[in-house]
């Protein structure tokens, strides 16, 4: 008796395409919402805004996934959907962080590297 065709070849192609559109449907969400919710003030800064959301969805996503040893949730389509949400939400911290960080630089643009040093020691021991 032949195996049935969902255990054949054409099976594990279509797990790839749900898992990749699951994926990049979860990466084009956050970086709208992302950028929806704090618009961009230039064309560099969309930019810069569009490409930390992504790299943080894949690369923070990625580890997330790894370091709680989910890959198991590739199974089927309602675990793929759990890790489009993983990586999802992995991506609201990564514009966050920059937008962040580029606001201190603007903000101090003529501190030395001592004075940012002694700002970060600040900001770690919660001093004012």
């Amino acid at each position: 008796m032949p195996e049935p065709i969902s255990t054949g070849g054409s099976a594990a192609v279509v797990k790839f395409y749900g898992l990749a559109s699951v994926t990049i449907a979860s990466i084009v969400l956050v970086c709208l919402v992302v950028l929806l919710m704090r618009p961009p003030r230039s064309p560099q800064e969309w930019a810069v805004g569009l490409i930390c959301t992504v790299v943080s969805s894949i690369g923070l996503g990625a580890a997330v996934i790894v370091h709680f040893s989910l890959q198991g949730l590739a199974q089927d389509y309602v675990g793929v959907c759990a890790l489009g949400l993983t990586v999802f939400v992995c991506g609201l911290p990564g514009w966050f962080l920059v937008r962040l960080a580029f606001n201190y630089m603007n903000r101090n643009e003529s501190a030395s590297l001592v004075d940012v040093i002694r700002d970060v020691r600040k900001a770690v021991k919660g001093e004012e």
